[in-house]
Order: C-alpha cells, then sequence, then structure tokens
C-alpha cells in the first residue's frame, strides 16, 4: 500500500480504493493487450508457494475491507427502513441469517 503522500487521486469501490499510478498502469496493459484476456486465474499461474502465501494476508484484507463495506450498507438499508427479512432477501440469505451477521446484538 502506498502512503498518501504518493498518491494524487483514487477511484474507490466497494471494499477497493485504487490509486491513479495502478490506474494509469492497467491502463498501459490493456493498451498494450486490447482483446487478450488471461485464461487463469492469478493464483493458478504462480508455482511457488512462498509467493502464494505472501499473498494471502492481501487477500484477507481485502475480504475485510469488502465486510465492513457491506456492513455500512446494510445499516444504510436499515436506517432507510428496510427491514431484516428484506435485508435477507437481498443478501439471498434468510431473515434471521441477516440479523445474526449485521444486526451486532449477539
Amino acid at each position: 500500500m502506498k502512503p498518501n503522500t504518493e498518491v494524487s487521486a483514487l477511484v474507490a469501490g466497494p471494499g477497493v480504493f485504487i490509486c491513479d499510478g495502478c490506474v494509469e498502469l492497467c491502463r498501459q496493459v490493456i493498451d498494450a493487450n486490447p482483446g487478450t484476456m488471461p485464461q487463469l486465474a492469478p493464483w493458478e499461474q504462480i508455482d511457488d508457494v512462498e509467493e502464494v502465501l505472501s499473498a494471502l494476508p492481501r487477500v484477507a484484507r481485502t475480504a475485510d475491507q469488502v465486510e465492513h463495506n457491506l456492513l455500512d450498507w446494510v445499516r444504510r438499508a436499515r436506517a432507510l427502513g428496510a427491514s431484516w427479512a428484506r435485508v435477507g432477501d437481498a443478501l439471498g440469505m434468510a431473515r434471521q441469517s441477516a440479523w445474526e451477521r449485521f444486526s451486532g446484538d449477539r
């Protein structure tokens, strides 16, 4: 992760923040390889166990960010009057499961 002193702008979305430098790098990769799509998932391309293990903390941090962001969205839906049943339906889970996961009342 870059310090904020090295970032001019961020592209942000649910659970992700991408700095201007990375966006530019992505643009260069896409421009250099138009129409090509990688055939393997990133973890399938790595044959070194140490490299895979070193990626695990980053993947876990991303999962934590997504979970926190999801909780914020659920709280907003609840603040706007959504019932636990509607939250559960939106997430493909039972009302009780949604309440247990997101209510904080355990």
